[in-house]
């Protein structure tokens, strides 16, 4: 085991300070672009789905592995793209993925198979892959210490905001033109940030290690089987062989990686990170509020579409909401973060989405609008507590050299977050919505109990021809909807609950140590010797004139304990090469 760390000191860069704070600017406004195309990608297509399946007569597995298709993709790729993006350079990975994506998103315009949407969006995953971890990493590259947490909290801001762009912008094109139009939109905008990002600045390692691609096979594989599992859940049920066999087989394979890279000279991740109490807290509360956030917006467009009869357009607006108090919390973060520390703003985010979405459960058929507004804002304003500083926690809690593993990490965890919280809130809503509803049915042909207990825009349709008596059947499916709604809301809340519990207890102080009682027992993690010296450039802590970091701690200049540099990174100097 080979210690690869620069000493104590070093910076992101030796030509950093060759860049503008103009270019430095844009760069940061191209990234944002970059992870909003990404996040907002995964959730667009979703409002299409029904225009989809009448034009091309896709089966609804096939309308499920359209969208899920990407997010697979995406989830199993990210750490290996962020490896190769340290190795090759940032920027070059960001061009790459571009360009896939956009090749992938013009091949629907021409072919409209169902086998086709499938591919090219699974293709456009593997571009998303190379392009999310670069635009957090360039970042990171291009900004020195004192000013880099304002700029994460920016594009955390951002990303955390890029599902209801995605919601926003499909819906006004579908409300003027047919599906196709969000492809023709993915292909202009991924085509026009190509020739951007061919603008900024690069960053890469020089005198790279090998990319550890045993690493890289197992880890990619374990995301990939886990989330296959999850995402079947729906479907299948919880206890499926495929489901519950796919998710163990994910695990195992993650221990595998584990043990691997503990034995290797340069690993594509030290999983050593992971006994670091901000480095966790960091991937729990990304994962967390991802869950959350995906899984409400599961439930609540199917509220708002099928109960409330709102349009794609008007249910994007609805949600818009959420944008505003992430954007500006993620802004301040640099303000309220070193004041009140990363325990204290990631449990209380956590508390508070829990009680937005417990909140939810007052709505009933026909709720006015702003019953549903109160809710979104106290989940936004959780969500916005939450995510620049646990983006925070995870790039800050590795040497400068790591930032593109370290990146990948952090997409990962939303990725796996996000699918966890659909697969979670949609066989919850399913399972209960048909216990409840089918003993109602007990008159009616089993054809037709059978349709309307699959869901509840089924359950609408079929009670438009059973004439007398589909006024019944669309009341009964009503009421079903909204208990099971109101169950899978309590169950995400209570995993919110049980998340920010954990963080009140395991996270790190304003001081940047745990509770006494947690060290007395496992000893301080790597980087919490307050003895440690001063990295340069620290932030000075709002009580004490010592060097402080943005998690309100003591900067301990990289002695991390023994946390090797990750593959692709050879523990040199990184150099901004300008264009």
């Amino acid at each position: 085991m080979v210690d690869t760390l620069p000493q104590p000191g070093q910076d992101i860069g030796v030509r950093v300070a060759d860049l503008s704070k103009r270019a430095r600017a844009w760069l940061l406004a191209v990234a944002c672009m970059g992870v909003t195309l990404v996040i907002s990608s995964m959730v667009a297509l979703n409002a299409a789905l029904p225009d989809i399946a009448v034009e091309t007569k896709a089966t609804q597995s096939q309308l499920t592995w359209v969208v899920d298709g990407y997010t697979l993709v995406l989830a199993c790729l990210l750490l290996p793209a962020g490896a190769l993006g340290d190795r090759y350079g940032r920027r070059g990975a960001m061009l790459f993925g571009l360009a896939l994506f956009t090749a992938a998103s013009a091949a629907p315009l021409v072919v409209t198979e169902p086998l086709v949407l499938i591919v090219s969006r699974m293709v456009a995953g593997v571009g998303a892959a190379f392009v999310m971890p670069a635009t957090l990493s360039l970042i990171t590259a291009a900004y020195p210490k004192d000013e880099r947490n304002k700029a994460i909290g920016i594009w955390a801001g951002v990303a955390g905001s890029g599902a209801a762009l995605g919601f926003l912008v499909a819906g006004a094109l579908l409300h003027f033109w047919s599906w196709p139009s969000i492809f023709w939109a993915f292909t202009f905008c991924a085509g026009a940030l190509f020739v951007l990002t061919c603008t900024v600045a690069s960053s890469r390692e020089h005198d790279a290690a090998p990319v550890d691609w045993p690493g890289a096979v197992l880890i990619g594989g374990a995301v990939a089987v886990f989330v296959y599992g999850v995402l079947e859940a729906p479907t299948r049920g919880w206890a499926h062989p495929v489901v519950y066999g796919c998710m163990a087989a994910g695990v195992v394979m993650a221990i595998a990686f584990g043990a691997v890279e503990l034995r290797r000279r340069h690993p594509l991740l030290d999983v050593r990170l992971f006994a670091r109490p901000d480095f966790t807290t960091g991937a729990v509360g990304v994962t967390t509020f991802f869950l959350a956030n995906f899984g409400f917006f599961f439930v609540a467009m199917q509220y708002m579409q099928l109960l409330l009869g709102y349009s794609p357009l008007q249910t994007a607006f609805a949600l818009t909401p959420l944008m505003v108090p992430v954007l500006l919390i993620s802004v301040a973060t640099p303000w309220y973060l070193p004041r009140i520390g990363l325990r204290a703003s990631v449990a209380t985010g956590l508390a508070l989405i829990a009680a937005g979405l417990f909140y939810a459960r007052t709505l009933d058929i026909g709720s006015p609008y702003v019953d549903l507004a109160v809710p979104l804002l106290i989940m936004a304003t959780g969500i916005g507590l939450c995510t620049a500083p646990t983006t925070s926690a995870i790039m800050g809690a590795v040497p400068d050299e790591k930032q593109g593993v370290a990146s990948a990490v952090n997409d990962t965890t939303r990725e796996v977050g996000a699918a966890l919280g659909i697969a979670l809130a949609g066989s919850v809503l399913a399972s209960e919505y048909a216990n409840r509803l089918r003993p109602q049915l007990d008159t009616l042909p089993e054809p037709v109990r059978q349709a309307a207990s699959n869901s509840l825009a089924e359950a609408l349709e079929v009670a438009q021809r059973l004439g007398p008596q589909g006024l019944r059947v669309a009341e009964s499916a009503q009421l079903a909807f909204m208990e099971s709604m109101r169950v899978s809301l309590v169950v995400l809340a209570a995993v919110c609950a049980a998340a920010a519990l954990f963080i009140a207890l395991w996270a790190p102080g304003r001081n940047g140590r745990q509770f006494g009682f947690l060290e007395r027992r496992i000893g301080p993690g790597p980087d919490l010797d307050p003895a440690a010296p001063a990295a340069e450039a620290a932030e000075t802590g709002p009580e004490t004139g010592s060097a402080r970091d943005e998690l309100g701690g003591p900067v301990s200049g990289h002695d991390d304990g023994g946390v090797r540099a990750a593959a692709g990174d050879g523990g040199q100097d990184r150099t901004v090469d300008n264009p």
